[in-house]
């Protein structure tokens, strides 16, 4: 590597630490929790050494990625500074592992205190992160799987009982509003006697990933014409693996669980109420000798 490629390189990783800078410090004005508050300035504090570093060799200032300080802050804003923070450190990694060869072979020793302190130092930080929402992580999971094996199996069942997509969405409507509620009140009376301060706010995080997700799964019903219902039906089931695939992603960068094992665990148990749902609605819909 010439001189002008590593200042390139340099430069891009001095960039890099001021744009983490900013997104962390812009997190942490959102933030409410004060430990968490201290925690995010602290690691922006970080990347403001690591930029120094870096300044060393370039003998200049550089302007950071707004575009991505945007993105992040506003990926904070939607599903929680936790995700967000370790899915930018993910992608930080990548590129510091792809870096750290080239400076350690231009015998750049602070690249080593510089990298340690990103992927040790850092993680550390990261790990004393708090958030509220992820408190509620087995209320939102409480209620993401029960919607998506028990309204799955339902709409499974209706779509070749009915087999109209007019009567499954209102069916499917009836159904989802009234088990929404049910789970709600579930969960909080349970919580409840559990002695949980915060049952209401489990109920609600509950309540709103059932109906998030009956809602997701009974588009296609409402949205295609009526005599589309198998179409509807293998949509829906499309959309059930996005969804179990999506939340599964979630819980797996804010949590650092395994993302195969929970995902080929929702997939199996739902599709397969599915399919068990399908052939009975097929065999009421021949027994009892129903056309509707």
């Amino acid at each position: 590597m010439n001189d002008d490629d590593f200042i390139k390189l340099v430069k891009k990783l001095q960039s890099d630490e001021l744009t983490e800078k900013l997104i962390y410090m812009r997190i942490a004005e959102d933030t409410n929790n004060v430990e968490d508050k201290k925690t995010l300035r602290l690691i922006a504090s970080e990347e403001q050494k690591h930029y120094d570093v870096w300044k060393r060799y370039t003998k200049r200032d550089v302007k950071p990625n707004r575009a991505l300080v945007f993105w992040y802050t506003l990926l904070s804003k939607i599903l929680g500074y936790t995700f967000a923070v370790k899915i930018m450190e993910i992608r930080q990694n990548k590129y510091i592992n792809k870096s750290i060869k080239i400076l350690l072979e231009k015998n750049i020793p602070e690249s080593v205190i510089v990298f340690t302190e990103e992927q040790v130092h850092e993680q550390k930080l990261l790990g004393m992160i708090d958030e509220d929402r992820l408190k509620y992580v087995g209320s939102m999971v409480l209620g993401l799987n029960d919607a998506l094996v028990e309204f799955t199996g339902c709409l499974a069942g209706w779509s070749f009982a009915m087999q109209s997509n007019k009567l499954i969405s209102l069916a499917g409507l009836i159904t989802g509003i009234s088990a929404t509620l049910s789970m709600a009140s579930s969960e909080y009376l349970s919580a409840k006697n559990e002695g949980n301060k915060n049952a209401a706010r489990s109920a609600i995080y509950t309540g709103v990933a059932y109906l998030i997700t009956v809602v997701i799964l009974i588009l296609p019903y409402l949205l295609l014409p009526d005599n589309m219902y198998m179409m509807s039906l293998g949509v829906m089931l499309i959309a059930v693996i996005v969804i179990i695939a999506a939340f599964n992603y979630y819980i797996s960068i804010a949590k650092d669980l395994s993302f195969k094992e929970k995902f080929k665990e929702m997939s199996i148990v739902s599709l397969s109420v599915a399919g068990i749902s399908f052939v009975i609605g097929l065999l009421v819909k021949r027994f009892l000798g129903i056309d509707i």
